[in-house]
């Protein structure tokens, strides 16, 4: 099962704790753990030193706010961690998020939150750790924050925009910790961009990636290039061993839920109903791709499999 967001955020803010301990006591230490938890050796604070008691705390309020159910509290608790420490980046994406009267305010909280995350790492470490990102500590609210902004961009339609964010993201974080790419070959999918979805996903580094968002997106892909082949039906039977859920939903057997979920498991309902919400209209488009569907899942007109 896929960690949930609240989980990702409390270890997150363990291992913040446990990193400023670390260093304080032993520094060598500290560089050892950001190897073991990190996949590198940065041996550097997850917060910068300068001004470090006014971000920390700043910070720290942000955990407490992301643990609460009422955005109201969120919303109080993100302005007092800006006035504490002004360069508070996840308190601007809790303003996006939650205090934005409209999508254009939404986009200039996340262009807020980015600007300042990058103040708070610096140049140096912004480059240094490119690659790396999310790996390291205190590059995560700049990856919230530019996640959010993407976002934002193809809710208004701007396309192109939405789709260079993505591709950046995955530059500086290609162990894509944040599921972008998921979003991104969504994005092409959605727009017909068959030939530019096909380079992406052949030279990328995550050709054997399980996920249903990956594998049906792949043989959807596969028959609308070559149509109902061997190759084409192999595709989708990957995709059907891995989730069986998934052709209910794109067609229309099974309703998908008005709210989403936060997480997912893998192989279940919940992973097959949020891939359909992002693609059921990709397949649509794709002339001939839902009856294929539900031929080679066997799914009856009464809906039975």
């Amino acid at each position: 099962m896929k960690e949930k967001k609240a989980g990702r955020q409390e270890m997150e803010k363990l291992m913040a704790d446990l990193a400023r301990t670390i260093q304080g006591q032993n520094p060598k230490a500290f560089a050892e753990l950001n190897k073991a938890t990190n996949g590198m050796m940065m041996g550097k604070s997850a917060f910068k030193r300068s001004g470090e008691d006014a971000e920390r705390q700043a910070q720290e309020l942000i955990y407490d706010a992301w643990e609460l159910n009422k955005k109201s509290e969120r919303i109080r608790l993100a302005k007092k961690a800006l006035s504490i420490f002004p360069d508070c980046a996840d308190a601007y994406n809790i303003l996006a998020a939650d205090a934005a009267k409209s999508p254009e305010e939404s986009r200039e909280y996340y262009e807020k939150g980015m600007a300042s995350a990058r103040r708070t790492l610096g140049e140096k470490k912004f480059k240094d750790a490119k690659g790396h990102f999310w790996g390291v500590l205190d590059t995560r609210p700049y990856m919230r924050s530019r996640a959010g902004l993407m976002q934002c961009f193809w809710d208004a339609g701007a396309c192109d925009e939405a789709i260079s964010h993505a591709r950046e993201i995955l530059k500086l974080n290609p162990n894509d910790n944040q599921g972008i790419r998921y979003i991104l070959i969504a994005y092409l999918t959605n727009l017909e961009r068959y030939d530019e979805l096909g380079k992406f996903m052949n030279g990328c580094g995550y050709r054997n990636d399980c996920a249903a968002d990956w594998l049906y997106t792949r043989a959807l892909l596969s028959f609308v290039k070559k149509g109902d082949t061997e190759k084409s039906r192999r595709e989708l039977a990957s995709a059907l061993e891995m989730n069986r859920h998934v052709p209910k939903y794109l067609t229309g057997k099974k309703a998908i839920p008005l709210i989403l979920p936060d997480s997912v498991t893998m192989g279940g309902e919940d992973e097959a109903f949020c891939y359909a919400a992002a693609n059921i209209n990709a397949w649509k488009k794709a002339q001939g791709a839902l009856d294929w569907l539900k031929t080679q899942a066997g799914i009856s007109k009464s809906g039975k499999a």
